[in-house]
């Protein structure tokens, strides 16, 4: 159980940086690439529901 913790934690925070890049370069590029940066943020969308997810399953375990 204890590895199942670890790995969730660790899923958790990998897509949370994962996400803050998406969200940095849908900003950076929000005036020359409109479509891109669009689709960036619906990408970052989806890794946060998907962080939810597993701070849900994390939850469920015990922690």
């Amino acid at each position: 159980m204890e590895k199942l913790f670890h790995l969730l934690e660790h899923w958790i925070e990998h897509s949370k940086e994962h996400t803050a890049k998406y969200e940095e370069w849908a900003e950076k590029i929000k005036h020359d690439f409109p479509e891109i940066s669009e689709k960036l943020r619906e990408a970052a969308k989806k890794f946060k529901e998907g962080e939810k997810l597993l701070e849900e399953a994390l939850q469920m375990a015990g922690r």
